[in-house]
């Protein structure tokens, strides 16, 4: 690989791995420290500040669409710098809030922003900066961006303690201005004319015929919703799972600060793995490790190395799982593709991401830590059983295309 190209990649991943780890940990991840601090102030109920996340992403869901003609029309690193933009106005609002109205409010502008800003749009800012090296940039970005949690959880705790929690959410709305939209705006390589490299962007890694495209279509929509729906609907009650099963504060947000460390090793291996790696495969690996882990934590009565146990198998299947959830469409469909699939797939995957913070939060809440992890148990199962269908008409494919013919 050149090394201008080795520059432009690095440069790439530098700037968006700093705006979405800011990107994340200002928004979906910020209530694992803050919703139960900001819920007695404003007298909500827990379920009910979470519920801001099932705002934010019914917000995201809508606006998918809207956000794919944005980037054909506008490109990413434009779309990117108005999602900053929103980002600080929606935490400018949420730092506002005395009540129901006003903090709703600020969720409905942060979904606009995260529809603009988050995971697909910076994913096709690499696409288009990339070509077909996007598929191991990517997952180099992603080996960054999953330290969200890691890196935000104790400093948000640490600035709500130092100056309460409006002040924190206006230092995030100012990180949002002063880093992340100079840096869309100015820091990112020019695109690259993707549509140049010819025919090889039209050819599809798996030969699929029309019924069969629908069907992975359907299979990977199904795959990714779920496991996303199980992954976005823990993580902000990780702490609280930590907790009432007998982990000390101190001890839970160590836990969970371990989880992203441990998925950021499973986004390394893909990394290394880089195009001889299998998103189908390493689906396979994440869904198996996080279904072993809810059983374990199902079966066996609550300790310490029980929950050690639990967050290194977690942790490091839910990290493989991200990056298989956003590696799917290049695996199956052509490069040229991928823009479409992505913002496609999007809609299911934020539909999920809506409603499972809410109705995880709500059975943890009521029902304690049994019911609830015996519901992601039975969904990452069913998530396994579809990831092996969608190994089948994968392999089915590949055993009916035509050899090649010998002159």
């Amino acid at each position: 690989m050149p090394k201008s190209f080795r520059f432009r990649s690095a440069q790439t991943v530098i700037v968006l791995a700093i705006t979405q780890l800011i990107g994340w940990g200002t928004t979906f991840d910020m209530l694992g420290v803050m919703g139960r601090v900001v819920a007695p102030d404003l007298g909500l109920a827990n379920e009910v500040v979470f519920a801001g996340l099932t705002i934010m992403m019914m917000v995201s869901a809508i606006a998918g669409p809207l956000t794919g003609r944005w980037l054909g029309r506008y490109g990413a690193a434009r779309v990117l710098a108005a999602a900053s933009l929103i980002f600080s106005s929606g935490l400018l609002l949420l730092a506002a809030a005395n009540g129901i109205v006003l903090y709703g409010a600020a969720w409905i502008v942060i979904g606009v922003g995260g529809a603009l800003g988050l995971s697909a749009p910076a994913y096709t800012a690499v696409v288009e900066r990339e070509g077909e090296n996007g598929k191991r940039v990517i997952a180099i970005l992603m080996l960054f961006t999953g330290l969200s949690s890691t890196i935000f959880w104790p400093i948000l705790s640490l600035l709500n303690e130092a100056v309460g929690w409006r002040l924190t959410f206006v230092v995030c709305a100012g990180l949002q201005i002063f880093v992340c939209l100079p840096l869309h705006l100015f820091a990112l390589p020019k695109p690259i004319a993707t549509h140049a490299e010819g025919g090889a962007a039209e050819i599809a890694p798996v030969p699929l015929s029309r019924a069969a495209q629908r069907k992975a279509f359907l299979l990977v929509a199904a795959v990714t919703t779920i496991s996303t729906f199980v992954s976005f609907g823990i993580a902000p009650s990780m702490l609280e799972l930590f907790r009432q099963s007998g982990a000390s504060p101190a001890f839970a947000l160590q836990l969970g600060s371990a989880r992203g460390i441990l998925g950021i090793s499973a986004r390394f291996l893909d990394m290394l793995l880089g195009r001889r790696g299998n998103p189908i495969l390493s689906a396979a690996m994440g869904i198996g490790l996080m279904v072993t882990s809810f059983l374990m934590m199902l079966v066996a009565s609550p300790s310490t190395p029980l929950l050690i146990g639990f967050i290194l198998l977690y942790g490091f299947g839910s990290g493989v799982m991200a990056v298989a959830r956003a590696l799917l469409p290049l695996a199956l469909f052509s490069p040229r593709e991928f823009g479409l699939q992505s913002a496609r797939l999007s809609l299911p995957q934020n539909l999920a991401n809506a409603v499972a913070p809410v109705i995880f939060t709500a059975i943890l809440d009521r029902a304690g830590t049994g019911p609830a992890l015996f519901v992601c148990a039975a969904l990452a199962a069913l998530t396994m059983i579809l990831v092996l269908m969608l190994m089948g008409l994968v392999r089915g494919a590949r055993a009916s295309e035509p050899s090649p013919v010998v002159s």
